[in-house]
This record gives structure tokens, C-alpha cells and sequence, in this order.
């Protein structure tokens, strides 16, 4: 059965309640959910790739205390896109869940074989029970939903000089690499996924195995050389009796906008030209226009998704032999448990590291406050959002001399004109009334108003939370000035939208909305000062009020750019639902996340403003995680044999912390007013810093983690070992020995609680050509003092080097503090790793007795 068929089947037996399952009398009428179900034994993925155990090893199976953690596939020469294997492992599920539920009614949804061995099942609670008491399931977790969390930014990260000039430039930049997206879908017909850009030879990847589903919303023909990969995950969503046809579409086709936004920032073209509403806005190029986009579908516009939706997605991802996973994704609440590392999601996405698969993830938009972080596994790059230079900016000048700035893609009025202000509420034709419509001033009716009145002056509009809630639009009350023949709009803020910030609006004629709140008094004052009304009727006389609108089409650049924008997450690491800090850094990275210009589905809807059009301006963090995805297919691309961990140490030890013009970046802290409550950045808000896609293709040295290390972390959590082995099938004491999060060997150190002193362990590796003499310099955290041996090291291409950093708790302190340690080498290279240190200890109390 096809999917787009068993979309359908599934919806026909949930709408019309066909008994097309298996079925028990007196179940009909218990609630049912979704739940994903891991097995013992180990997944495909175990068996193959890289580091792992190949599949034809005799060995390839272990005893521990006489138990087999997990047996070995009883196909013998088979490769893990074999589709024997799948169904092996699918009627292995069948069967489990025929003896355990004993002809019950239930529904399985997925079947998990690649990175996680299991299946996403719709059952009642007691069913579920049972399952997780059957000797072959290691866990049971409940489903969760999951939410979504550019023309100028690869010159602001100085790519066409720069990284693309090392990789043969944007011809070839990315070329061979597959980045796989789980987000919204895709629109195939945007001319940034197309192949034909160029006479430059583009094969397929041959490592790379997807397919692009043929549906009605994505006809054959949708993919090509550029688009390699489409499909769609939705049936946890189906069962729900969420998913609306007419808006999600049971394709890959992108109904929201969301994921065609984001494969284009990454992968998009070079030289697409943006025109929205008619302007010109320059060429939009993703971060490796050469890469190769492969689509996994599990979000969806009319509800978010489901994590067993985008399990089943990443899971295929890996399969399909992508080399990046993109997530512009995060959880809707904390992860319960021993750690938030524990969830079916960054646990799939373990082994898809394991595979050698580099994953990057949104922060989420949940900031300013501490500790708002929604990515949280050290072997997941966890990307925050910044500013870049470029600024869209537009000003209204009053009769009264008084210049009030704001924002708005529009061209200006006529130069040397003033123009008369008129307020809706002031035009309003004679059968209608504020007291019959609350909400007139806002313009979205055009027949409400009076024509005569309007013709050739500035129309003036309210903007309340109705715009913000997509229940009024400015495109409804731009199109209600255009049918008056008015020389332009206004739009003033309402009182009650306090601190929100707009993205810039493209309007079709002169246009300006003011964001600040006293601002809008300033013009409201100005406008009712100059008013003549009728003392008897009460009705406006004369309008006084004169201004003209100075166009904000041109873009401004400013020097104070990256800035930490207020709404990305930010650490510390949540390490529980406590929740308690985590030994490990988040954000890892900023990248640009602000006003990103990029692809836009042509029946998107997530984005009222810019429907029907081909590319839109988005912010979030959803807009930063594909920056890194696409710089990090040029990593790849240039050092293919990195680990995944590798490259995120080159992205991360070549980060800036300083903005353009030389001093420290800074970090907006509160939602309103976020421009007024700015600071210097710290490694909680930043993480090691801005992205400099330069320096990572030559980051001289790095720190390397592997999959045992990220196992010897996980076995090391208080209480963790029977939830490892649930997930994983391994038992904790394989491993040796255990490793705390300050010893995972990343490029930071960050400590929750220093009581006294520790000693913390890096090891480097030089990747360059040459040797390198470096010398190591610190600035200490307040309150602890900080010393790293050797402080001069010299180092050949392919050696390693261990660094000790000893520190020492100099005062009793909660509140966290930061420094960094710096790697000069001769050659130019330049390594930092920043310290976090929040719990300071410096002695220990004791009780004596006489």
C-alpha cells in the first residue's frame, strides 16, 4: 500500500469507524493514544557505517550475566537499504504486538528499524501497560507534540570571498552533500530548488537512497537533482482526527511556508531574485547552493506534529544516507525523567550521530528567560538567533517638524509633498459607525468607508493583537486603501501591543506602521491637535494634519550587528524537569535568525502578509539552525572524513564574540522594549558565538567525541542505567568506566557546581597541513581561579594533545559566571572554549564535637 493510499485508509476508518482493525467488544469507548515502543534489540544502524559493527561479524552479538543485548539479523549478506530487512523487522512488530494485545483492537502506526528498533502503536493506557511488561519491549513512552521553532546573509558571513572561494566558489559550494530537512514539507516548483541553473555537472549523491513520494499535491516530476528526497509522516497526527486535508496536504508539498523557508536558507540557488509586492529586494543564495535537499515532512500548519511522526521522519533520514539532519523543531514541554537527553527523539537522533550523521537543531524561541532552552544533548549543535547588519527601516515626517521612524517594504510618497492624514474612524461613510463595529479602525473593510474622503491622502489604521492573531491583516487594509485611490497607509500601534517586534511587511504603495507604542501617541496627538470639528455634530470639519512617508525599500547597515535577539532560548541546560543544570553548554552557536529573507511555498499560509508570494521575511530561531546546516555541508564537503562532533567543533572554536564594530556582542533581555534591556552576551545567551563561516574550514585544531563517549556520559547520570538500556539496548557496564559532562570532550567546559576544585580534560587534534607551536592563555570566571597545563605545546598534523584545566572554587556563590581559554598557534589559528561555572563552593562546612 502507498503512503498517500494509506493516508486515506486511515482517515476512512477513523472518520466513518469501518471496522478495519482488529477489534474486542466492550474497548470501543476507551480513550486511546499514541505511544512509541522500543525494543531490546538493537537497530539497523547498529549493524552498519562507519564505526559500527558490520552486520556479517559472528561477533556481532554480546552476552552480558548470560542476556543478549542484541542478537544479530538472521539475513545474512544484506545492505541496510535491503528492503527484506525492514519487513523482517516489521512482522517482528506484528507479532509482538498479535501476542501481547491477544487480537485487541489497536492501530500501529510506524515501524522503527534504522535507528531505533520499535513502533508508534495507538492503544488504550492498559494495553500500553502491557506492553512495557513484555520481556522483548525495553520501553514505553507516551507520544508529544512538537512545534516549529535570505539575500544578505551569506554576504554578512562573508561567504563569496571567503568559505565558497576555499570550495571552487557558489558553482560548487556544498556539491555532494545531502541535507536532510524535517519541517513543513516543500514547494518542489520554487525556482531555489530547481536543476537547471547551471551547465555544471550535478549528479545525485550515490550514497544517498531516497525516494520522492507521487501524489496529487507532488506529481511526478517534483524532484530532481537538486530536490532528491521527499516524503511525508503524518499518522500519529491522522489517528488524533487532527489532520486537515484541505490545509496539511498528505504530501510533501509545504502548505505552511515554514519548511520551504528553511531548506532555501541552507541549500536554496545562488541568484534568485526576491520580488515581493512588486519590489525588488536583491538575489537570495542558501548558505551551500550546491548541496542536495532531501524532505522529510512531520510538521504540519493546522497543529505542529507529533514526536512519533518526527522519530518515523529522522529515522527514514537516516536510512536514505543523508549527511546533515536540519531541526527547526523543539518540544513543546521538557522531557520528564532521570534527563531531558532521554526522549525518543534525541535518542533516534544518537544513533543517527552514531551514523555519522552531523544534526543541528533551533533553541527554540522561548527566550529571554534563563534556562528556556528546548534542545539539550550534547551531540545535537543547538543554534541560537542573532541580528545581522542589514535593516529595513522607513520614517513618517509630520507637518509639526517631528520625524517618527518605523517599518515597512514601501515606496515613499512623492518627494516635496505633504499629504493630509485621515483617520478611519474619521472616514467613515454614512451608515456605519464605531459603535457597529469596534474594530473599523483597523480597515479592513473597504466598503465602510468614505472614498471621497480618503482619495489622495494618508489613510490612518489601527494595528492591534487582531494583526498579531492574523485575524486582520495588513494586506485587507492595504488593499482597503488602494480601492479609495489613498497616497499611502498608516499604521499606529494599539496600547495593548506592548514590546512586539514586526518583521518588515511588503506593501504595495506608500506605507509605514509605527512598532513603538509612543510613538503612535506622538502621531495620534499631532492628528487630533490639528482637527477642526463641529461643535453641533460633532463630525470633523477640516483635517489639518499634513505628513509625507520616506520609503523603506533601500536597506540600511549597521555596525552593532550579531545581537542575541530576546526571543531565543537560552541556557543553562536544562539537565531535568526540575529541572536542575546540565554539565553542558547551550545555545553551542549563534547564527543569523532576524528579517531572513528566504523561499516561500506558493500556497503558504503560515505567514498571512506575504501569501501568494515567492519568498518571505521570517524570524526565529527556525531561520538560524539551517545557516549552520548549510556551513556545515561546507565542512563536509572539504573534510568528508569528519565525525559529526568535529565539525561542530570547528563551527564552534572559530566563533566570534565580538559584533562588527570590535566590542562585545550584546543580548536583548526582556520582550518589551528589547533595544532598551540589553547586556554583554554571556556563553548562556551565545554559546561559543557568532558563526564565522571562514574560520571553520580552517580551525587548525579540534576536539572529537565519539558515540561510546556520549554512552559513557549517559551511563554516568545518577539512575540512568535501566533507562540506557531501554533505549539503547546496552548495558552501562560495557563501558568501563563513566564520563561527567565537564569530561565529555567538547569545545567548552561548563560546570553546574564546582565544590572546591576539579580537574577537567580536553584533548585537541591538529587537522592542519602544518605543525603548529601554540601557546594557551584564560580569563577566569568570577570566583574561581583557573590554571591549564601545558601553557605552550607544539603539535604535528594528525597528533593529539591533552590539556588540564584545574579549577578552584574562590568564594561561595550561585549566580553563574563566565570565562574562556584561548589557543594562540604561530600559524594564525586562534581556539576558544568558553567556561561557565554557576554553583561555586570554596570550602566545606564542618561539625566538630568536644
Amino acid at each position: 500500500m502507498g503512503k498517500h493510499h494509506l493516508v486515506l485508509f486511515l482517515l476512512f476508518c477513523l472518520m466513518f469507524f469501518v471496522p478495519c482493525l482488529c477489534q474486542k467488544d466492550g474497548l470501543d469507548n476507551v480513550t486511546t493514544s499514541v505511544y512509541v515502543v522500543t525494543l531490546k534489540q538493537a537497530p539497523t544502524s547498529h549493524y552498519y557505517g562507519g564505526d559500527l559493527t558490520s552486520l556479517n561479524d559472528e561477533n556481532n552479538g554480546f552476552k552480558d550475566n548470560g542476556r543478549t543485548q542484541f542478537q544479530k539479523p538472521r539475513y545474512g549478506n544484506i545492505s541496510k537499504t535491503d528492503k527484506r530487512f525492514s519487513s523482517y523487522v516489521t512482522r517482528v512488530h506484528d507479532s509482538l504486538l498479535k501476542k501481547v494485545l491477544k487480537g485487541e483492537k489497536y492501530l500501529k502506526l510506524y515501524s522503527y528499524h534504522y535507528l531505533i528498533n520499535g513502533f508508534a502503536v495507538l492503544v488504550t493506557q492498559q494495553q500500553a501497560g502491557r506492553l512495557s511488561r513484555s520481556s522483548d519491549v525495553a520501553n514505553v513512552v507516551l507520544d508529544f507534540s512538537v512545534r516549529t521553532a535570505t539575500t544578505h546573509t551569506p554576504q554578512f558571513l562573508g561567504l563569496p570571498q571567503g568559505a565558497w572561494s576555499q570550495n571552487g566558489g557558489f558553482e560548487t559550494a556544498g556539491e555532494g552533500i545531502v541535507i536532510g530537512f524535517v519541517d513543513t514539507g516543500i514547494d518542489p516548483t520554487h525556482p531555489s530548488f530547481g536543476d537547471s541553473k547551471s551547465d555544471h555537472l550535478y549528479p545525485v549523491p550515490a550514497h544517498f537512497s531516497g525516494i520522492c513520494e507521487v501524489t496529487r499535491d507532488f506529481p511526478s516530476g517534483s524532484c530532481n537533482r537538486k530536490l532528491v528526497g521527499a516524503r511525508h509522516f503524518a499518522a500519529s497526527a491522522i489517528t488524533r482526527g487532527i489532520f486537515n486535508m484541505t490545509q496539511d496536504y498528505a504530501s510533501p508539498f509545504d502548505g505552511d511556508g515554514h519548511g520551504t523557508h528553511t531548506a532555501s536558507v541552507a541549500a536554496g540557488n545562488h541568484g534568485i531574485p526576491v520580488i515581493v509586492a512588486g519590489h525588488h529586494f536583491g538575489n537570495a543564495s542558501g548558505m551551500a547552493p550546491r548541496s542536495h535537499i532531501a524532505v522529510y515532512k512531520a510538521l504540519y500548519k493546522s497543529f505542529g506534529g507529533f514526536a512519533a511522526d518526527v522519530v518515523a521522519a529522522i529515522d527514514q533520514a537516516a536510512q536514505d544516507g543523508v549527511d546533515i539532519i536540519s531541526l527547526s523543531i523543539t518540544p513543546n514541554r521538557r522531557p520528564p525523567g532521570v534527563a531531558t537527553f532521554f526522549n525518543p527523539i534525541d535518542m533516534a537522533l544518537l544513533s543517527a550521530v552514531k551514523a555519522g550523521i552531523f544534526v543541528v537543531q533551533a533553541a527554540g524561541n522561548t527566550g529571554p528567560s534563563p534556562m528556556s532552552m528546548s534542545s539539550f544533548s550534547p551531540w545535537i549543535l543547538t543554534v541560537g538567533a542573532a541580528s545581522h547588519d542589514r535593516l529595513y527601516s522607513n520614517s513618517i515626517s509630520l507637518g509639526n517638524n517631528v520625524t517618527i521612524p518605523g517599518v515597512g517594504l514601501a515606496p515613499s510618497t512623492d518627494e516635496n509633498k505633504l499629504y493630509k492624514l485621515i483617520h478611519a474612524h474619521d472616514a467613515l461613510s454614512n451608515d456605519t459607525s464605531v459603535s457597529d463595529d469596534m474594530y473599523v479602525g483597523e480597515c479592513q473593510d473597504a466598503s465602510k468607508y468614505n472614498r471621497d474622503l480618503i482619495k489622495g491622502n494618508l489613510l490612518i489604521c489601527s494595528y492591534s493583537i487582531r494583526f498579531v492573531l492574523g485575524i486582520s491583516t495588513i494586506k485587507r487594509a492595504t488593499e482597503t486603501a488602494q480601492n479609495a485611490s489613498a497616497a499611502g497607509v498608516v499604521f499606529y500601534m494599539d496600547p495593548y501591543v506592548i514590546g512586539f517586534q514586526l518583521n518588515p511587511v511588503a506593501i504595495k504603495m506608500p506605507g509605514i506602521i509605527i512598532p513603538s507604542t509612543n510613538d503612535s501617541k506622538i502621531l495620534m496627538q499631532y492628528y487630533n491637535s490639528s482637527l477642526e470639528i463641529d461643535t453641533v455634530s460633532k463630525k470633523v470639519v477640516k483635517f489639518g494634519a499634513v505628513a509625507a512617508i520616506c520609503g523603506g525599500l533601500k536597506a540600511n547597515y549597521s555596525n552593532t550587528a550579531p545581537k542575541v535577539m530576546y526571543y531565543s532560548a537560552r541556557g543553562p541546560d536544562p539537565a531535568d524537569s526540575l529541572p536542575r543544570q546540565a554539565d553542558i553548554l547551550k545555545p553551542n552557536l549563534l547564527a543569523p535568525g532576524n528579517f531572513i529573507w528566504a523561499a516561500w511555498s506558493s500556497l503558504g499560509t503560515d505567514s498571512v502578509e506575504f501569501q501568494g508570494e515567492n519568498f518571505a521575511i521570517m524570524s526565529g530561531t527556525s531561520m538560524a539552525a539551517p545557516h549552520i546546516a548549510g556551513l556545515a555541508a561546507l565542512i563536509k564537503q572539504k573534510f568528508p572524513n569528519f565525525s559529526p562532533a568535529a565539525i561542530a567543533s570547528a563551527l564552534s572554536t572559530t566563533a566570534s564574540q565580538n559584533d562588527k564594530s570590535g566590542g562585545p556582542i550584546m543580548a536583548q533581555r526582556s520582550y518589551a522594549f528589547p533595544d532598551l534591556s540589553q547586556t554583554p552576551a554571556t556563553p548562556f545567551d551565545m554559546g561559543s558565538g557568532f558563526v564565522n563561516a571562514t574560520g571553520a574550514l580552517n580551525p587548525g585544531l579540534i576536539f572529537d567525541t565519539s558515540y561510546d563517549d556520549y554512552m559513557s556520559f549517559l551511563c554516568g547520570i545518577n539512575g540512568s542505567a535501566p533507562v540506557v538500556l531501554n533505549y539503547t539496548g546496552q548495558n552501562c557496564l560495557l563501558y568501563n568506566s563513566t564520563l561527567y559532562g565537564p569530561n565529555l570532550n567538547l569545545p567548552s567546559i561548563t560546570l553546574a557546581k564546582l565544590n572546591q576544585s576539579t580537574i577537567v580534560q580536553r584533548t585537541v587534534q591538529n587537522i592542519a597541513e602544518n605543525n603548529e607551536t601554540y601557546s594557551v592563555g584564560w580569563n577566569a570566571p568570577f570566583g574561581v581561579s583557573v590554571k591549564v597545563t601545558p601553557t605552550h605545546f607544539s603539535i604535528g598534523n594528525g597528533e593529539k594533545q591533552v590539556l588540564s584545566v584545574i579549577l578552584n572554587a574562590t568564594t561561595n556563590n550561585s549566580v553563574a559566571s563566565f570565562g574562556k581559554i584561548g589557543l594562540f598557534g604561530d600559524q594564525g589559528h586562534v581556539v576558544n572554549i568558553p567556561l561557565s561555572v554557576i554553583y561555586k563552593i570554596s570550602y566545606t562546612n564542618i561539625t566538630t564535637s568536644s
